[in-house]
């Protein structure tokens, strides 16, 4: 066995979507030469985030796993292996089932629903349907000292700037805060420090998918592993109201990522062409897990419909990237980056 390689872990949002990111966490816990130090988390990433953490601190790798499949079997993904590997065997792809579904009727009206209702309708009787999820967490582990450091980004709706929630800040409702799409649950109000006052957050997506910036501290290491599950590309143009309203959402929740890269880029080729000395600046080493062939084909409607099925196949999805990845970049992981910036983000 070489040496450890440590890296942060840089988490998306994409509702259901997370789901793959499951699977990438669930190859990364088993190869015994991966320390993840710390992870920055968005929405479905920085519930992800707190079951690992959590899971690492209860009882290592393995538990951080079963933390996994609980989260999600909760969210409604099949959890059993011998039922996965069947209904993978028997049904269409994940793509069709996701067609089918935003072509629905249920999901037409309940998508027009949303675009000419507030959740604020529901009054004394709104109950967010999260919260009992994100209730089971041990927040005494998500909020530990030790273990790998854990940040959840959140937006602020009053100065429309990220809020980084980290250590003992992190308890149920700023996860719900970090996942709060304002067209389906109503603003999570927070008694918020840093201002002094009741603060409401809406999902963390808008401002950092997820924040990159906290993962450039000097304590942790320089390689940045971004999961990403929201395409950055799309090469057929949306034409439906859900297709443009998803493409829309899409671009926003990856722009602030990719200003952020684009930054990283800029500093890099000038200690490369020598403008600034090493040393001067953090050198970050940025790599990234995704699958966008599988996002592309997926729609807007199994981020906000879990369906079993497709989420198994996610997982799968996330489970094939990971490897893939460990196998051809493995050996880089604090030497280099395996992403071209300038290509990529430029």
């Amino acid at each position: 066995m070489g040496d450890k390689k440590r890296i942060n872990l840089a988490l998306q949002g994409g509702g259901a979507h997370g789901a793959f990111t499951w699977g990438v966490l669930d190859v990364l816990l088993q190869d015994p030469d991966i320390e993840i130090a710390g992870i920055s988390g968005t929405s479905a990433g920085a519930m992800n985030g707190a079951a690992l953490k959590s899971g690492l601190l209860e009882g290592g790798p393995e538990a951080a796993r079963a933390n996994l499949e609980s989260l999600w079997g909760q969210l409604g993904a099949v959890t059993e292996p011998g039922l996965e590997a069947w209904m993978a065997g028997i049904g269409p792809g994940p793509g069709f089932v996701s067609r089918a579904l935003e072509n629905s009727w249920p999901f037409m009206a309940a998508d027009m629903a949303q675009r000419m209702m507030t959740p604020y309708v529901y009054g004394p009787f709104y109950a967010h349907p999260l919260r009992q999820v994100a209730d089971q967490f041990h927040y005494e582990k998500v909020c530990d000292d030790n273990g790998p450091q854990l940040f959840i980004c959140a937006t602020n709706v009053r100065t429309g700037k990220a809020r980084v929630f980290t250590g003992s800040e992190i308890n149920t409702d700023v996860l719900l805060a970090s996942a709060c799409l304002p067209t389906m649950f109503q603003a999570v109000e927070i008694d918020d420090a840093k201002t002094g006052r009741r603060e409401a957050f809406w999902d963390g997506g808008y401002t950092g998918n997820p924040a990159l910036w906290p993962l450039y501290r000097p304590d942790l290491p320089s390689d940045v592993v971004i999961v990403n599950i929201n395409p950055l590309e799309r090469n057929t143009l949306p034409v439906t109201p859900q297709q443009i309203a998803n493409r829309v959402n899409e671009i926003s929740f990856n722009a602030s990522m990719m200003s952020e890269l684009r930054a990283v880029g800029f500093v890099r080729r000038l200690i490369e062409q020598g403008v600034l000395e090493r040393g001067q600046f953090r050198e970050v080493n940025v790599h990234m897990i995704a699958d966008d062939k599988l996002m592309n084909e997926l729609t807007v409607a199994t981020k906000s419909t879990p369906v079993p099925y497709v989420m198994a196949r996610m997982k799968a999805a996330g489970q094939a990237a990971a490897q893939g990845f460990l196998d051809a970049h493995k050996d880089d992981l604090n030497k280099r980056g395996t992403v071209d910036l300038a290509e990529t983000y430029g």
